[in-house]
């Protein structure tokens, strides 16, 4: 847990993965093994099927919840397939995922319509978290940092910081994701870094109350060398998020 007073969030990230019982057993593990706590911020973000369930299951609890994506469209409206934010909303999400590396990969989701999808989270009360991050290829050319600024700056510039006031933004380094590898501390560290700095060229305040997550291969045996870096505030996590036990000890090394 880093030493200043960002109050750690660990957000679970089930992507495609899960069935009803499933889903039912996992959360009622998670529920059982947070208990009060609020040491930490836990958020899970579910496929948009088991969101409702998931919303009952875990309403006892601490837990948050989160959609993995959402609609660029404010509103309604004969957007076919398409979950609004004022549906994440209506049941039960605080938050909503946005750029995360697989919709800007698999999907062709431009930063441009990243942005927009930021601004509808942001638009209905939804707390966005920004995904952010290099493949392996733009690592190796040395580009990490160009690519981070510009996937930052493609809201920072035409918006203005105060959006960041109201945001999260998570470091998921591509070729980090779902392989096994994980950055370093130090690797991450860095850029946790350079993403708080350019917040802070803009509202130095801001970027201090800043979360910044780290997503990339994040699991119980490393978390706590992760978490105990300045500027990595908490973990996106994908596969060991469906693992209860796994996912706890990412949460308690967030504890302190």
């Amino acid at each position: 847990m880093s030493a200043n007073n960002r109050k750690p969030l660990i957000a679970g990230n089930w992507k495609m993965n899960g069935s009803l019982q499933g889903s039912r057993a996992l959360v009622d593990d998670l529920v059982a093994g947070i208990g009060g706590s609020a040491a930490a911020e836990m958020l899970l973000c579910p496929p948009a099927a088991y969101l409702h369930p998931v919303a009952g299951w875990s309403a006892a609890s601490p837990i948050k919840l989160g959609g993995q994506n959402l609609c660029e469209q404010v509103g309604s409206g004969a957007f076919t397939g398409e979950i609004s934010g004022d549906m994440l909303r209506d049941v039960g999400c605080t938050y909503a995922i946005v750029g995360h590396s697989e919709r800007r990969t698999l999907y062709g989701e431009s930063d441009a319509v990243v942005a927009r999808k930021f601004l509808a989270a942001q638009s209905v009360g939804l707390i966005p978290i920004l995904c952010v991050g290099e493949s392996l290829q733009e690592r190796e050319s040395g580009q990490t940092e160009a690519v981070v600024t510009r996937q930052v700056d493609a809201i920072l510039k035409p918006h203005g910081v105060g959006l960041f006031a109201a945001a999260v933004i998570a470091y998921e380094p591509i070729w980090a994701i779902g392989t096994g590898k994980t950055a370093s501390p130090q690797q991450a560290q860095e850029v946790h870094a350079l993403i708080r700095a350019l917040i802070a060229a803009q509202d130095a305040t801001i970027a201090a109350g800043l979360r910044i997550l780290y997503g990339g291969s994040v699991k119980g045996s490393n978390a706590h060398e992760l978490l105990a870096q300045q500027d990595i505030d908490g973990g996106l996590v994908g596969g060991a998020s469906l693992d209860a036990a796994d996912f706890l000890k990412i949460y308690q090394a967030a504890t302190g």
